[in-house]
């Protein structure tokens, strides 16, 4: 019996995910460091610190030092904010959520992020959907996404075995991340890529968009 559904938040429940690629790509730019506009969206998920390793060691054959890790992940979550003072709820979500608390689920935020700009924007955009002690965030793991960490950390925290939650996940290593923990995993395309990497990271459902998902969520919760 399913007794909650946990949630990425960029691309899934705010319209976020290319505020978050031009600000990594224009810090990442002005450090030096060549990337491509679409490496941030395959990225995501993945920690701030995660990702400006791998970016490193592709540019400079070596992972940033503590110091470069902090200074760049500070100057990308300023650019943010500048980019995405008012990020949006996506469209449809609201509606997934209602459905999921009349069904009376619990509702868990399992998020690579560490924007303190959109946690601040749940109880506008979301009053009371959400519990600030079943979030997992980019401060709460060592390993993030596809690692399984995350989401076994939400199932961890809302006291569920893997067989009782699903995932709704917009990124190819969220769902890779979600899958690997053993939950049923709902992929929703809501960014630039093509369904079949959604598919091919091991999503067991796939949809177009939150209001898709939230014409069909009760094949899935009921």
């Amino acid at each position: 019996m399913i007794k909650a559904v946990l949630f990425d938040m960029d691309g899934v429940l705010y319209d976020s995910m290319s505020g978050h690629v031009q600000a990594w790509y224009e810090t990442m730019s002005a450090v030096g460091v060549q990337s491509d506009p679409d490496d941030f969206y395959l990225f995501e998920g993945r920690t701030g610190y995660s990702t400006i390793d791998i970016l490193f060691n592709r540019n400079f054959g070596r992972d940033a030092t503590e110091e470069e890790k902090k200074s760049i992940y500070a100057r990308k979550t300023q650019r943010f904010v500048e980019l995405n003072a008012q990020s949006k709820p996506m469209p449809g979500a609201l509606e997934v959520l209602e459905k999921i608390r009349q069904a009376g689920l619990k509702r868990i935020i399992v998020t690579g992020s560490g924007q303190s700009a959109l946690f601040d924007n749940l109880d506008a955009h979301f009053p009371g959907y959400f519990d600030k002690n079943l979030m997992v965030t980019a401060y709460d793991v060592k390993f993030g996404k596809p690692h399984p960490e995350p989401y076994l950390m939400g199932l961890k925290k809302a006291n569920l075995h893997a067989d009782e939650a699903i995932v709704v996940e917009n990124a190819p290593l969220g769902v890779e991340s979600a899958v690997a923990a053993g939950i049923f995993t709902i992929a929703v395309n809501t960014g630039p890529l093509p369904d079949q990497t959604l598919w091919d990271a091991g999503a067991n459902a796939l949809y177009l968009s939150m209001q898709v998902l939230a014409e069909n969520i009760e094949k899935h919760i009921q």
